[in-house]
């Protein structure tokens, strides 16, 4: 008899093959055997939001007609101010791959879709199709594939009956219980996940504690709130966003039905930890991890990225950070990025090269000495951690741009290495004035970003995959914050007005994200 490990993907093992070689008869199989009542079709809009259309399934020649063809939406409403209202109609078109039974509702088969224009091709516009091309453009081009996994954190919020053990301020990383109040509901996030995507790290508490949020917004005033992340493992891009997503998606269920909030807003407080939205990026050759070389140093290849990434850091911004309370979050000594850089281990940096294993292995026999046979490793696990973003972010535009960045890093190498020289650092960068002189700024305002990338469309354009249209609507979403300045306005009042002042923003909003 086959054992299967629990946490295994449900519909591999109902369709006894890989997610990748699914065909619609698979699928049709499975809504037989399932009890399946109803198709339920996931998609992002320009909002960078999840959205989903809930088919009842009535008979199988419907079923196989909807798996086959897709159905119709409202372009003009899911991509307002892109797609004009007189040429509305997009098809929405289900990717087998991403198939899995809703965890909330377990009578419907779900899908990741992708936008389909009325002549069959993929809808330009569509930030998942920009992904999904610059991706297939990089690979052509340099025979690299670029992968990348994200790190969530959030906030979870809610009422706590009697704190017998309570956590100290800014305490709270990797917390146990009975300190931290939310384990069960996380390891019920990490199994869904697991079980749908196969591609989750792990998860732990991060440094934020709250134990009684002051506010005037009544679903705060008084609450508690920890901070978790759950990170994945890395995918290529085209599949990364769609994990991300979903993720955003399973957490936030999870958290409503445990009468909680779970909330990416990239701050809550003055003087508490932010939650952003890290990615750590790996080059892939052959199936081969390219980041490092022979003696296990960086390759040539992973500062060529790094240099890409600087280059395009100020307008990766506006598809990473897309709210004022962003730009409270991107300020010094929190180990937040303020500066265009990299260095090692260094969080205090925009690019972060974490430790990688490079150069050792089999660890574990070194304080398990009865453990006699090594483990043999096939690739190395290095990456390079973009640091800026945060839950606001677009994340298939924002993807999409470092693909972008990739491209240009290996079309014009010289200066890309020249860049990856020129920003390195080492040690926390607030703490040498000399050196902060010489780096570039990243955006203080969502208004300062737009106007980056305004002026710096042609990185996006010249490759004619970002429409124009889509970044002058980009721009104009975050010109709305209208916050040019207000960064600095927080940080030059005294710490009790200051928070009081951030809160007015920070505690309506908490809930957009």
């Amino acid at each position: 008899m086959t054992q299967h490990f629990a946490l295994e993907n449900q519909i591999e093992l109902m369709a006894g093959k890989p997610r990748a070689e699914l065909t619609r008869d698979d699928l049709i199989q499975i809504i037989l055997d399932s009890g399946i009542e109803r198709l339920t079709f996931h998609y992002t809009a320009i909002d960078g939001r999840i959205k989903e259309l809930r088919i009842p399934i009535t008979n199988r020649h419907q079923a196989e007609v909807i798996l086959g063809e897709g159905e119709r939406v409202d372009g003009s409403s899911l991509f307002k101010g892109v797609v004009d209202a007189g040429k509305s109609d997009l098809y929405v078109v289900p990717v087998y791959r991403t198939a899995f039974i809703n965890p909330f509702d377990e009578t419907s088969l779900d899908f990741v879709c992708r936008f389909i224009t009325g002549d069959g091709k993929l809808a330009p516009f569509a930030p998942d199709n920009i992904l999904l091309l610059t991706y297939e453009q990089l690979k052509k081009e340099t025979g690299l594939e670029l992968h990348a996994l994200g790190e969530l954190e959030f906030y979870l919020i809610g009422k706590v009956a009697e704190d017998l053990y309570p956590l100290p301020k800014q305490a709270g990383y990797h917390g146990t219980a009975p300190f931290v109040k939310t384990t069960d509901m996380v390891n019920e996030m990490l199994r869904i996940m697991t079980n749908i995507t196969g591609e989750i790290k792990y998860a732990h508490n991060e440094v934020g504690y709250m134990p009684s949020i002051e506010s005037e917004n009544p679903l705060l005033s008084g609450k508690m709130a920890e901070q978790v992340e759950i990170e994945f493992l890395p995918t290529p891009i085209d599949e990364t966003a769609d994990v991300v997503i979903l993720g955003k998606w399973i957490v936030q269920n999870v958290a409503d039905r445990y009468g909680m909030i779970a909330t990416f807003y990239p701050k809550l407080e003055i003087g508490h930890a932010g939650s952003g939205l890290h990615f750590h990026t790996m080059l892939k050759r052959g199936n081969k991890n390219a980041m490092v070389n022979e003696t296990g140093e960086l390759s040539e290849d992973a500062m060529k990225l790094i240099g890409g990434f600087c280059k395009y850091a100020p307008t990766l911004s506006a598809f990473g950070n897309m709210t004022a309370a962003s730009f409270l979050r991107l300020v010094p000594h929190q180990e937040a990025p303020t500066m265009v850089c990299w260095s090692y281990s260094n969080r205090s940096a925009l690019i972060r090269v974490p430790l990688g294993w490079r150069g050792i292995d089999n660890l574990a026999m070194a304080v398990n000495p009865q453990q006699k046979e090594k483990l043999t490793f096939k690739d190395s696990r290095q990456t390079a951690e973009l640091r800026s973003a945060d839950g606001s972010a677009n994340t298939h535009l924002l993807l999409a741009g470092m693909a972008t960045a990739a491209m240009w890093a290996f079309r014009n190498p010289e200066e890309s290495l020249k860049i990856s020289k020129e920003c390195f650092v080492q040690g926390n960068i607030h703490d040498n004035p000399e050196l902060c002189a010489r780096l570039v700024d990243i955006a203080t305002s969502c208004e300062e970003t737009a106007d980056e990338l305004l002026a710096q469309r042609n990185l996006y354009e010249k490759e004619g995959i970002f429409p124009p249209s889509l970044i002058d609507k980009i721009a104009a979403t975050l010109k709305e914050e209208k916050d040019a300045g207000y960064n600095r306005q927080i940080m030059e009042m005294d710490p009790t007005n200051a928070r009081k002042e951030a809160r007015k923003l920070m505690h309506i909003n908490f809930t957009k994200y």
